[in-house]
């Protein structure tokens, strides 16, 4: 039974970046949105700083609004995290000749994502890989309707050492032939 049935989990936002991103720029908003209203109400709010000597008009203003639009990011940020958005796993499973793609999206009536497919209606298991500015390393489904499913989470690049290995024990799991896209 174990060997006929694989699970994949996959990490949603739940990860260090996003941690780090959250207390940055809740810490730099907050502070920007204090510095923005020390200035208007000429009381020095920040205790580090004396931003009573900014001029409200356009100073100020601008403090306000970037301080304002930093909290409003690290808040979705913490939501994403609090509601692990991307989580899931991928169920690879010979019995029922099915391989399942959950994941987890935004509350509401389609919060769990499922996708099924059956395993005679795969291709291949592709890897894609692309380097230099914003490089790509992914493992994709390849569906006979030309349709590619995207099987590895949104992360730091894995090496590509791990990626073809990972890619060529799913395709021998599944008995499917691998190609580069």
């Amino acid at each position: 039974m174990q060997n006929n049935v694989r699970q994949d989990r996959i990490t949603g936002s739940r990860r260090f970046s996003n941690y780090f991103w959250t207390f940055f720029l809740f810490i730099g908003g907050f502070s920007f949105l204090l510095a923005g209203l020390s200035s208007y109400l000429n009381v020095n709010l920040l205790p580090f700083a004396n931003p009573t000597e900014l001029i409200f008009i356009p100073q100020g203003i601008v403090m306000i609004f970037y301080g304002t639009l930093s909290l409003s990011l690290s808040i979705y940020i913490v939501l994403t995290l609090i509601w692990d958005i991307g989580s899931g796993y991928n169920e690879y499973n010979k019995i029922e000749n099915l391989v399942k793609i959950v994941r987890k999206g935004f509350p509401g009536k389609n919060r769990e994502i499922l996708l099924t497919y059956p395993v005679n209606n795969i291709r291949a298991i592709g890897i894609q890989i692309s380097e230099g500015l914003n490089p790509k390393r992914i493992i994709y489904l390849c569906l006979k309707d030309e349709r590619k499913i995207p099987l590895t989470p949104v992360e730091q690049p894995n090496t590509i050492s791990n990626l073809e290995d990972e890619a060529a024990d799913l395709a021998k799991f599944l008995d499917l032939k691998l190609e580069n896209l």
